[in-house]
């Protein structure tokens, strides 16, 4: 036994003499070098055979989970130390890079066979040359071959010449080399890798190769899963000829999305096309036999049904799009027919896509309110709909899905992760939970709208707001302006869009007359007028408050009976129309629509209020009708 300290006498030193014509190597090590290869070229060339085992996964496939997987730079540093490692910059400096990988890669074809280790199991690095056996071989590089320092404080290196200690470890390499379970051959990878130093490369091919070491990363997060099927035929469709380019690409990343995070918000300024973009989708889904309701507000149903229905004025009529349009406010209907669709029959849960037109409509999130704990309409939706039946993916759209806080982007992020926030953290690359970002970003924007107006910029508040935020907008929603549209797309095919102008803000005076009112002293002067009988609250004791408030909903601060009247009170200030119905109006309204009238009430107020002015006029007719009335089963 030699022990080889790489200071005194290296193992370059000790491979020169031990190397002979007709010698077989096997090397099991992390990484391989060219530089090595250069430093003992003239002894390899009269080698009969190299045998090389990369002893972690190298130039193959990983196929375990990115969290199972080892740190990626290891792994880079491995496959790129072909071209020499970190240690052997002087050497890639002296330029001849080019010439070496050029033999090397000729050696490798006529001697050299690699293999790599394919598991997760961990191998010693060993080398062995005829009868000698050199341990531990981390790698074959110049470091490990003692030309260069590296960054170990001692490195030495066992040398056995032993027949049965060279017969146990050549037998151990015979095992693993034959093992197909363990080993994958990437001798052709190598040698590929290795040319590529010396190839004559085209300025594009180099650009495609920055791009992907600068996002491979990512590539390696993408699932062919989750990827568009074109097999569907979805691209051939009427609706896909007739997006631009930016359409086209926003549809592919919404079913990229949808199929990823089962929701996605489309949030493209006003007048970009968010419908038509939504009618790719759909295609795409009722091309693989999907079942696809669309939830509008009633005044947007003619649309939605014109391009599905058999008409002149569809422009798309050829794709015959077979989704079922419904409105908002048929979650909260149980009986009755709605745009065609009996509610009495509808199977809500079988729907496997569900698109939201105008979504910040559910920004408010899920409630239960009343004596009888009715669900509002975002609860109806999630339970009937989301969270029922097949699994359903949430497209939603809005321009405005944000109001004044994150709360209502996080509420409707909501109905895609079915109100459990413990699905979407799986999927997120973040640090923190989806609850955890939103509030720090509330947080962030609360002290940001505190600042003084100079410092209240667009910039300030990015700076302020966490990397986790931005990576969860980038997962789960699409927003772009005309500005984004036209600065990395090709707009020919669109033309300009509008100029936008800015506002005419117009402040006329009342009149020209030096000393006469106007418009601030007239505010003032309504402001200030009492109109007490719209604000019977102020007259209440205030040890009794406590019982009014919870007869009258109260919701918090900003919505109580109080404030409720006080409203009232200001909107007949300015003489706001007070419209009155006759009685005839109310019960036939009633009996028209299948009510059966239990009890009619008249409150009327107490003696003492009859002397207050202006009551005489208000007893013309009822202040207060309280009307029971229960629907016919």
């Amino acid at each position: 036994m030699q022990i080889i300290d790489n200071i005194n006498k290296t193992v370059k030193d000790d491979l020169q003499v031990g190397i002979h014509k007709g010698s077989k190597m096997s090397v099991a090590a992390a990484c391989f070098s060219i530089y090595a290869y250069q430093e003992l070229k003239k002894q390899l060339e009269g080698i009969d055979e190299l045998r090389f085992i990369f002893t972690s996964p190298t130039f193959v496939t990983e196929k375990t989970s990115k969290a199972q997987r080892e740190f990626y730079i290891p792994r880079i540093s491995r496959e790129s130390s072909l071209y020499g490692t970190e240690f052997e910059v002087k050497l890639r400096n002296e330029l001849t890079q080019k010439a070496i990988a050029k033999e090397c890669a000729d050696w490798i074809r006529r001697k050299a066979v690699f293999k790599s280790n394919v598991t997760q199991e961990q191998m010693m690095g060993f080398m062995t040359v005829d009868e000698s056996t050199y341990m531990p071989i981390n790698g074959f590089t110049t470091v490990d071959l003692g030309c260069e320092r590296g960054n170990n404080a001692y490195y030495p290196v066992q040398k056995t010449e032993s027949f049965e200690n060279a017969n146990y470890f050549l037998g151990l390499f015979e095992q693993l080399w034959n093992d197909k379970k363990k080993l994958q051959e990437v001798t052709d990878i190598v040698i590929e890798n290795i040319s590529a130093a010396y190839r004559e490369n085209a300025p594009e091919y180099i650009y495609f190769v920055a791009l992907y070491n600068i996002f491979k990363e990512f590539l390696d997060d993408v699932s062919e899963d989750e990827l568009p099927n074109e097999a569907t035929g979805f691209k051939e469709s009427k609706i896909w000829g007739m997006l631009y380019n930016f359409q086209r690409d926003a549809v592919l990343a919404i079913i990229s999305k949808l199929e990823k995070f089962n929701g996605c918000i489309l949030a493209d300024s006003v007048g970009l096309g968010k419908t038509f973009t939504a009618l790719a989708v759909i295609k795409y889904y009722e091309n693989r036999n999907k079942s696809v309701l669309v939830l509008c507000p009633k005044k947007l149903s003619e649309n939605w049904n014109t391009y599905k229905g058999n008409y002149i004025n569809n422009p798309i009529a050829a794709d015959r799009l077979r989704y079922d349009v419904l409105y908002h406010t048929d979650l909260s209907r149980e009986h009755g027919l709605s745009n065609g669709i009996d509610l009495d029959r509808l199977n809500w849960g079988n729907y496997d896509l569900v698109v939201i037109d105008e979504s910040h409509n559910f920004r408010n999130g899920g409630e239960v309110s009343g004596e009888d704990a009715k669900e509002n309409r975002y609860l109806k939706l999630l339970n009937k709909v989301v969270r029922a039946g097949v699994k359903t993916k949430v497209l939603m759209l809005s321009a405005t899905p944000v109001n004044n806080k994150f709360i209502d982007l996080k509420n409707q992020l909501a109905l895609a992760y079915e109100g459990d926030a413990s699905q979407m953290n799986k999927k997120l690359d973040t640090t923190k939970s989806i609850d955890e970002i939103f509030r720090q970003a509330q947080k962030a924007f609360n002290a940001w709208s505190k600042l003084p107006a100079d410092e209240r910029t667009t910039d300030e508040l990015l700076r302020t707001l966490d990397f986790d935020f931005f990576e969860l907008l980038d997962s789960v929603t699409i927003a772009r302006s005309r500005k984004h549209i036209e600065k990395y797309y090709n707009t020919s095919d669109i033309g300009k869009f509008p100029e936008r102008l800015p506002p005419i803000s117009l402040r006329p005076c009342l009149t020209d007359l030096n000393d006469a009112i106007n418009y601030n002293d007239i505010y003032s002067l309504l402001m200030s007028l009492s109109l007490t009988i719209y604000t019977p609250s102020n007259y209440i004791m205030p040890s009794k408050l406590a019982k009014y408030i919870d007869m009258t909903h109260h919701q918090g601060n900003s919505l109580t009976q109080q404030g409720r009247e006080e409203g009232i009170r200001r909107l007949m200030s300015i003489n706001f129309t007070k419209y009155h119905r006759t009685l005839t109006t109310y019960l036939n309204t009633l009996l028209s629509n299948s009510f059966i009238i239990n009890q009619i009430v008249e409150p009327q107020p107490p003696e003492n209020m009859m002397d207050i002015p202006g009551m005489a006029d208000e007893m013309r007719r009822p202040m207060m009708l309280i009307v029971s009335a229960k629907k016919k089963m």
